[in-house]
């Protein structure tokens, strides 16, 4: 029977430079996938850290004119601070500078090379010394490195070898009969046909006349050990391999290598070879996620198109930044990154559906039931897609977790908030409030506010800031705060009299370029433009496209409206934009009812300057046609929430 434990490890990454989106990536994902299985009640353990051996940081040192280890100490914070700032809830951080680790790698060496694994042999052929490796002459690609695309250097030398080759056909065999040992399938097909290559010996030493800053072998004190060697022991070292049999034990196998493609046969070839040569089990996943890209080319720090998350979360929140690289990449393909489909999702997802939700219940039970929720009614026919799109949601994303597809359990989330949101707009509980009729408000408001309970739940792991700040406002403890999965398959879970606090605007919207009009055609073009726009052109007065982006044009649903007594053609209403709630001075009093306009929606000019009419302050202006006598308000075609964009 499997042991119901959950260990996750990423790469540990090199300390030779600042980290970027890519570590930030692999780490924030390891850290929502270590979450998700807490809110599971599974132990979890999740291991990060930093390799710092080997060629790469030895150079950097000299670059920098500082020794190895100080060129350690001082990248390494940098990892820790960021880790710290994207809210990464690692329990452990293993350096393998540190003497835990190198005990253990000079333990396996020594037991290797008394049993014959390990071989003194001499070796010619290219080194590529940015991936710190070696490659024969039918590895390169026109004469490159195969991995990295850069130059390589002829060597001859004494080295180490260990006898890899020798568990080629055991590996082969033990991959074609675990299908979920590597993960993507299409990574599984390519480490296979790898493998049905000779496969080499792996040299795991490098000579200290050449490469001094490294392990030394235990068994000869003028080499030391190939940083990948050393590097991989780290999934065992850090849970107490050789030192800690209980809690080895505990915790291994790991669950899941979260790994990028590029260290794909690292992962799955020499590590699953050294395990077997030192008589340790395999993890029972090694997953290899896709890159993100600019255009067609990976992100890298020679092509200097690296993103910097640091920048990112500075600029649009943690939160944010974490919520868009879990649901716009695809586990094991590549994704793009630009900032134009960063905003395009924060104002869709989380502006427009999530805050605009949160911030539509949580002012109406505060306005209309005093801030306190109602007992529990039980759903009705009324409620009977909310909760079915709410529940499924719970399922759903426990279902994607184990398959790795965190990208659609989100989707399945938005779907449900997207199902709250139009039950609200169904049953206009602003209508409700004027109506009288407490009881139907008082079971939408619950219901609503259920429906935001499960969903926070649910993208705690992915947004733990910004939805635990939901879950305070919807009245829920310390210890409710941190949501449990079987607490969210089970609708009802907000108790009567559970009073809601106040939540400023959960995501702002941000103002994005693509929201102005297309540029205005100019020269001849606009000449033409106007010749054929006849008569009534001759005297209109033009505007650029720059003078008309300035106006801001957001959709707003009315949710209450009055007439001014003062005044026959005005009204008084209150707009819901987005997280905000507008006062608006309209003269629509001869065209439209006061009820008829709530749950409308409108479009509104958002930045007028405020005036006074009749002493009542106007906040914005409606968008409505005339003809004659007749006027109608301008609003969307279809369903759309509150403060979208109109361009």
């Amino acid at each position: 029977m499997e042991r119901n434990t959950f260990y996750i490890t990423t790469p540990i990454y090199y300390v030779n430079d600042k980290p970027h989106i890519g570590h930030a990536y692999t780490t924030i994902l390891a850290d929502v996938l270590a979450r998700y299985h807490r809110l599971l009640d599974v132990p979890t353990h999740f291991l990060t850290g930093t390799d710092e051996h080997g060629q790469k940081v030895q150079r950097a040192a000299e670059q920098h004119r500082i020794t190895p280890r100080q060129q350690c100490d001082r990248t390494v914070v940098r990892f820790q601070q960021l880790w710290e700032r994207l809210g990464i809830t690692h329990d452990d951080f293993i350096r393998t500078t540190e003497e835990r680790h190198q005990v253990v790698v000079r333990q396996i060496l020594q037991d290797l090379y008394d049993r014959g694994e390990i071989y003194a042999a001499e070796y010619e052929g290219w080194y590529c010394v940015p991936c710190e490796r070696f490659f024969t002459q039918r590895d390169l690609r026109d004469g490159l490195c195969p991995e990295c695309s850069r130059a390589v250097e002829r060597l001859f030398e004494k080295n180490y070898f260990f006898r890899m080759s020798a568990y080629q056909d055991w590996l082969l065999q033990t991959i074609e009969g675990n299908p979920d040992f590597i993960r993507p399938e299409h990574r599984r097909q390519e480490t296979l046909g790898f493998l049905r290559q000779p496969l080499n010996d792996l040299c795991i030493s490098r000579p200290k006349n050449r490469l001094n800053w490294g392990i030394e072998l235990p068994f000869d004190q003028e080499y030391v050990t190939y940083v990948w060697f050393d590097a991989l022991v780290n999934y065992i070292s850090a849970i107490g391999y050789g030192a800690d049999p209980e809690r080895f034990e505990r915790w291994w196998p790991a669950s899941c290598h979260l790994i990028g493609k590029d260290i794909l046969t690292t992962h799955t070839v020499y590590w699953p070879t050294m395990l077997k040569a030192i008589g340790v089990a395999l993890p029972r996943t090694v997953f290899a996620h896709g890159w993100w890209l600019v255009g067609r080319d990976k992100m890298s720090k020679s092509l200097g198109n690296v993103v910097n998350p640091m920048e990112m979360a500075d600029t649009y929140g943690v939160d944010a930044f974490r919520y868009f690289l879990m649901a716009e990449m695809t586990l094991g393909q590549d994704a793009a990154f630009t900032e134009e489909a960063f905003v395009n999702r924060y104002n869709a997802d989380l502006a427009n559906d999530l805050g605009n939700l949160a911030s539509r219940v949580l002012t109406m039970v505060q306005r209309s039931l005093g801030g306190t929720l109602p007992e529990a009614p039980a759903p009705a026919a009324a409620e009977e897609e909310l909760v079915s799109a709410v529940l499924a949601a719970v399922g759903h994303m426990q279902s994607y977790l184990t398959q790795m597809q965190l990208d659609r359990g989100i989707a399945e989330v938005l779907a449900a908030v997207r199902a709250g949101n139009r039950y609200f707009d169904r049953m206009k509980p602003w209508k409700l409030a004027k109506q009288g009729d407490g009881a139907a408000l008082a079971r939408v408001l619950y219901h609503s506010s259920e429906c935001l309970r499960i969903v926070s739940g649910l993208l705690f792991p992915v947004m733990p800031g910004k939805m635990t700040a939901l879950r305070q406002a919807l009245g829920l403890g310390e210890a409710a705060a941190r949501p449990r999965f079987a607490a969210m398959a089970a609708w009802g879970g907000l108790a009567a009299g559970t009073r809601v606090g106040a939540l400023g605007p959960l995501f702002p919207r941000i103002a994005a370029a693509s929201e102005t009009l297309a540029e205005a055609p100019r020269g001849k073009s606009a000449a033409k433009a106007s010749a054929k726009a006849g008569p009534e052109a001759e005297n209109l007065v033009t505007v650029g496209i720059e003078d008309f982006a300035k106006v801001r044009l957001r959709t707003g649903v009315v949710v209450d409206a009055c007439r001014i007594e003062e005044s026959d053609r005005l009204l008084k209403l209150q707009v819901e934009i987005g997280a905000d709630i507008r006062q608006i001075v309209a003269g629509i009093a001869g065209a439209y009812d006061p009820d008829s306009l709530l749950g409308r929606t409108v479009i509104v000019v958002t930045n007028l300057e405020p005036a006074v009419l009749f002493g009542v302050e106007s906040d914005g202006m409606l968008l409505a046609a005339r003809k004659g006598r007749k006027m109608r308000l301008l609003t969307v075609d279809g369903e759309i929430p509150s403060g979208a964009a109109v361009s």
